[in-house]
C-alpha cells in the first residue's frame, strides 16, 4: 500500500471530500551510492553548522530565510502550516475547462487521491461522476511544502488523480528559441504527415515502450559480479546532415513499415499528387465539348419540330 503525503479534503462548492494523497509513480531505476573509488567506502554527506563547525542531526535543522547579508528569520513548520489560507488543508476547485484548454507543458507529477473513510465515499463518487460526465477536469488551488500551488482534477480508472501544475509565469516564454522561417512544399509536409500515420498507434504498450537501461545495467552489475566481461554495444550511426529531405522522408516511411512487417515499398506521394493534378486538367478541357454537343444537338431537334407544330395549329 503506497504511503499517505498529505492528507486535507477536496472543496467542491459546499460539499467537502475528505481525502488521503498518495504518489501515482513508482521509481524503477537502479539506485547507486557515492563511493571512495580507492576503498570502496561510502562517502556520506553529512550535515555541518558552520558556526559551531560540528555535524547536527535532523532534529536540530529548520527552516530559515535570509534576510539581508547577516539576518536570518526562522520559520517553523507549525507556522507554516497554520497561516490563514484556506488552501493549507484542502484542495479548493476553483473551476472546470476542458482538458485540451491547459498546454501540456504546465502539467506535472501525479497523485491519487484516496476517499478517507465510508463517509467520503459518497461526496467522492459525486466528484468523480460529475467530472467524468462532464468531460472536464477541475483546476484547484493547494498548498504543500511552504507554497501555494495550482492543481489539475481528473478521473483515471475510477479515482480521481491530482497533477501538480506550474503557474503561468513559472512557463519561459519560448519565442527567442523558434528558427526562422523556411519555406515547405505541400509535399513534403504530406509526406511527414504520412510517416505520422505509419507511426501511430492504440497505445503503449510492448517491448517498444520498456525501460531498456535499466535492463542494461542490471546486466552490467551480473557481469561485474560474477567476474564476467560485461556486454558490449555497437556503435550508432552518427547523425548525418539531412541533404534532401524529401528522400530521407520518404526512407523513414520505407523503414516504419518494414519493422511492421509490411510492403516497405517507398512512398510515391508526389507522382500520385501530379498524376491526379493531369487528370483533373483532361476533365476540365472535355466538359466543355461535351456541353457545346448536347446544346447543338438540343438546337436542332428544337429547330426541326418547331415547324411541323405551326403547321399542325394551322
Amino acid at each position: 500500500m503506497p504511503r499517505t503525503i498529505w492528507s486535507g479534503a477536496i472543496s467542491f462548492g459546499l460539499v467537502t471530500v475528505p481525502i488521503h494523497v498518495v504518489s501515482a509513480r513508482e521509481d524503477h531505476s537502479i539506485q547507486f551510492h557515492q563511493v571512495h573509488l580507492e576503498d570502496m567506502g561510502r562517502v556520506r554527506n553529512r550535515k555541518i553548522c558552520e558556526l559551531e563547525d560540528r555535524e547536527v542531526s535532523s532534529a536540530e535543522i529548520g527552516k530559515g530565510y535570509q534576510w539581508g547579508k547577516d539576518t536570518i528569520i526562522p520559520v517553523l513548520d507549525e507556522e507554516l502550516r497554520e497561516m490563514p489560507l484556506p488552501t493549507a488543508k484542502a484542495i479548493e476547485i476553483e473551476a472546470f475547462v476542458p482538458l485540451d484548454s491547459i498546454d501540456p507543458i504546465q502539467i506535472g507529477d501525479g497523485y491519487y487521491l484516496e476517499p478517507d473513510g465510508q463517509v467520503a465515499a459518497k461526496p467522492y463518487t459525486l466528484l468523480r461522476q460529475a467530472l467524468e460526465r462532464s468531460s472536464k477536469v477541475a483546476v484547484a488551488k493547494y498548498a504543500w511544502s511552504g507554497r501555494e500551488r495550482l492543481g489539475l482534477l481528473r478521473v483515471r480508472d475510477n479515482v480521481i488523480v491530482l497533477h501538480a501544475m506550474r503557474w503561468a509565469d513559472e512557463i519561459r516564454d519560448p519565442s527567442e528559441l523558434r528558427p526562422d522561417d523556411v519555406e515547405l512544399t505541400e509535399d513534403e509536409i504530406a509526406e511527414a504527415e504520412h510517416l505520422i500515420e505509419r507511426l501511430t498507434r492504440d497505445d503503449l504498450e510492448g517491448d517498444d515502450f520498456t525501460d531498456r537501461y535499466t535492463e542494461a545495467v542490471e546486466q552490467l552489475i551480473d557481469a561485474k559480479r560474477e567476474n564476467c566481461e560485461p556486454p558490449t554495444a555497437t556503435e550508432p550511426d552518427a547523425p548525418g546532415q539531412i541533404v534532401d529531405l524529401m528522400a530521407a522522408l520518404q526512407e523513414s516511411v520505407a523503414k516504419a513499415k518494414a519493422s511492421r512487417g509490411e510492403d516497405a515499398t517507398v512512398h510515391e506521394m508526389p507522382k500520385k499528387r501530379a498524376a491526379a493534378k493531369k487528370t483533373a486538367k483532361k476533365t476540365a478541357k472535355k466538359t466543355p465539348a461535351k456541353k457545346a454537343a448536347a446544346k447543338k444537338t438540343t438546337t436542332k431537334k428544337t429547330a426541326k419540330k418547331a415547324p411541323a407544330r405551326k403547321r399542325h395549329s394551322a
